[in-house]
């Protein structure tokens, strides 16, 4: 499922999730994200549960999509509590749920919870696209094989890298392994300080399909963000 390496900012642009994360963040903060994803065609805004509702609102007609982060940033919350937060996103007009996996799970081999995690979460979202964030950078290689195998059978859209909240983000290798390990049957979206749009084209080139980016309009227009960019 490689793609080609976007030759400009609209092709990169339609890769990107455009995400305001931040706890600080305000309405305002969010409008203004909205605002720049419309002007620039983004694939979709991605905030906080309780920002979904703004965003869908602003968003509408728009042709970008509103996404929903579930057991953010930690995913260590109660199955229920993920299925719960689902179904209030995508009643408030979520087209796209990234979740968190219960990662501590993972690590202890304890698959089956992983998988019925993932599998309460794909029911709650019904039709509307499903990624899984696996957090990479605290799993080792063949953690992140079985986390990415655990996604596809739980019918997840795509895996994601990162939170872009824990102590790494996306890294080229990561995305490679993540793409070999599900093929061409999920996408791969890269998260967690990406901050160039060279950084963006390589993780592109490795496999990934999305990016995730709060600092997007930089993207596109080739400049470097700080360093706190998530």
């Amino acid at each position: 499922m490689a793609l080609p390496v976007p030759s400009s900012p609209v092709d990169l642009a339609r890769l990107i999730d455009h995400t305001l994360l931040k706890p600080e963040a305000t309405a305002g903060d969010v409008l203004r994200h909205c605002s720049e994803a419309r002007e620039h065609q983004f694939c979709s805004v991605c905030v906080n549960p309780v920002h979904v509702a703004i965003v869908a609102e602003a968003l509408r007609g728009s042709g970008v999509g509103t996404c929903s982060v579930v057991g953010f940033p930690l995913g260590a919350v109660t199955m229920a509590d993920k299925a719960a937060e689902t179904v209030n996103a995508v009643a408030n007009g979520a087209d796209e749920i990234d979740m968190v996996i219960n990662i501590g799970a993972l690590r202890e081999g304890r698959l089956d919870l992983v998988l019925e995690d993932i599998r309460s979460v794909r029911a709650a979202a019904r039709s509307r696209v499903l990624k899984v964030i696996i957090e990479a950078c605290l799993l080792d290689d063949n953690q992140k094989r079985t986390a990415c195998r655990l996604a596809a059978e739980g019918r997840a859209d795509f895996v994601k890298t990162s939170t872009g909240f824990s102590v790494g983000g996306a890294t080229i290798a990561d995305v490679a392994l993540m793409r070999a390990a599900v093929g061409d049957a999920l996408g791969v979206k890269a998260s967690g300080g990406i901050r160039t749009r060279e950084q963006a084209q390589a993780m592109i080139e490795a496999g990934a399909t999305r990016i995730g980016a709060s600092s997007g309009v930089a993207l596109i227009a080739g400049m470097s963000v700080p360093a706190s960019g998530y």
